[in-house]
This record gives C-alpha cells, sequence and structure tokens, in this order.
C-alpha cells in the first residue's frame, strides 16, 4: 500500500509540474520563407518539448508581389513572433522599421544543387567544365522561381557561355518545388536550393554545383516590432542559431554560418 501511496504522490507531482509549465507557455506566429522551412520542421517541436511553447506557422516567400509574401503580410498589419527569411530581405524590413534590429541572427547558409529522376544516371557536375556539359546534353532544365532561379536565368548560364544554347530548353518553374517536375519525368534536370530538393520524393540528389559559380542565399531571422510574445521569440532563435541546433540544420541540406 505505501509503495501505491508513493507511486501516486510521483505521478501527481509530475502531472502538476507539467500543467505549471503549460500555463506558462505560449503560441508564437511564425512567418517563415521556404529554403529554411525543413530546419524549421525539425527543430520546432524540439523547441516546444524543451519550453511548452508552440507554433503557428504561416509560409510565405521573403520577397515579391504576392499577398503571401512576408514583407506583405506585415505591411497589411499581420501580428509575427519571428520572420524567417532571406538575410536581404530580413534586412530591409529592419530598414523600414518592420522588425528589430537587435534581434537580427544569423541561421544558415544555402546553396543550389542539382537532381535528377529516381534510377536515372547522375551526370558529373563537380566542375565548372562538367557542369557545363551537363547542361549542353541535358534534354530539358527546371529551375525555381526564387533567387536561386534567378541567379540560374540571369547570371550562371553567361558565366558559363552556353545561355543561347540552353536557354531554349530550360524553364522557370513557378510556386511548385523543382525537383517534383523531375521526379515526375517533365523535366531532364532540375536546379534549387538544396533543402528545397531533399524531402521531394522520386528525385535523386546529384550535389551542389561547383563553389566558384555558386550563389549562396544567407538565412536570419528577426523580431517584428509588433511581436506579442518576445521573451519566448527571442528564446527559439538563439536556439536556431545555437551549436547544438547545427547537426539538424545540416541534415536538411543547409550549411552553417559558423563553418564558413
Amino acid at each position: 500500500m505505501k509503495s501505491i501511496l508513493l507511486k501516486l504522490c510521483a505521478l501527481t507531482l509530475a502531472a502538476s509540474t507539467t500543467l505549471a509549465a503549460n500555463a506558462h507557455a505560449e503560441a508564437l506566429h511564425v512567418m517563415t520563407s521556404g529554403g529554411f522551412t525543413a530546419a524549421y520542421k525539425v527543430l520546432g517541436p524540439k523547441f516546444t518539448a524543451a519550453t511548452g511553447n508552440t507554433f503557428d506557422t504561416t509560409l510565405g516567400p521573403s520577397m515579391g508581389q504576392s499577398p503571401e509574401a512576408i514583407p506583405n503580410r506585415l505591411a497589411r498589419g499581420e501580428a509575427a513572433d519571428v520572420v524567417i527569411m532571406v538575410g536581404y530581405a530580413l534586412d530591409a524590413l529592419i530598414h523600414d522599421g518592420k522588425v528589430r534590429a537587435d534581434s537580427r541572427v544569423e541561421l544558415a547558409d544555402s546553396r543550389i544543387g542539382m537532381v535528377v529522376r529516381d534510377g536515372a544516371p547522375k551526370p558529373d557536375i563537380g566542375s565548372v567544365e562538367a557542369l557545363k556539359q551537363t547542361l549542353l546534353h541535358a534534354k530539358s532544365i527546371a529551375y525555381s522561381d526564387s533567387a536561386s532561379g534567378v541567379y540560374i536565368e540571369r547570371e550562371l548560364f553567361k558565366k558559363l557561355g552556353i545561355e543561347d544554347q540552353v536557354k531554349p530548353k530550360a524553364k522557370m518553374i513557378p510556386r511548385i518545388p523543382v525537383a517534383s517536375v523531375v521526379a515526375n519525368g517533365d523535366y531532364e534536370i532540375g536546379f534549387q536550393q538544396v533543402s528545397e530538393l531533399l524531402p521531394v520524393k522520386g528525385a535523386s540528389f546529384v550535389g551542389k554545383i561547383p563553389e566558384s559559380v555558386q550563389s549562396v542565399t544567407r538565412y536570419a531571422a528577426g523580431i517584428p516590432v509588433n511581436a506579442p510574445h518576445p521573451k519566448e521569440a527571442k528564446a527559439l532563435l538563439d536556439y536556431m542559431a545555437s551549436p547544438a541546433a547545427q547537426p539538424d540544420v545540416q541534415a536538411t541540406g543547409l550549411d552553417s554560418v559558423t563553418t564558413h
């Protein structure tokens, strides 16, 4: 009987501790753009387990004219505790007084990679010349409508000296993951930020394009000036930028800022 009572007391104490923690937990509204989303989806539940704070997440581009774009959401007065986006787009929001300058943290670097359909041979893109030949011999090329795709369309083809040869068979893919149109066979090869290629089933990751022609996108985060829960938001940013979070960040295809 004594042991049963002790067990009941222990259970009651554990339950009361959990309830007390949850009583102070908050639901944080996070706006995040695509490149860091995979890492955020891994880190978020771990932060929730440690703090009790949960998330109301809104996905949207870092820039652009669409109503879903994070700057446009903030301009309409939508409240957020945290915004995660391309670094220079975040800097513009800080300049405009929408995000607190003292809250800015750098999270990760995102590089461009290539995929082919599952089962297809993986071409060599390990050197600039190899990448050039792969592009010239590909029957069709897909790239994203984000910063990485704009770079490929406006700069990479020109740098490689093959713009006239490849543009007729290359296409910018709006809204959906580039790897999805490679996986279903619509395009032979596809380019996008690595962290956005890896989650797509049916496509095989080939590798990153060579560093000498690479375009690196820095992801950063900050706290809007009207954030309802700034203290909890800062704890989340500190965690996502911490050394403890880096294995999860790297596993999603991103590169830690501290390693470069």
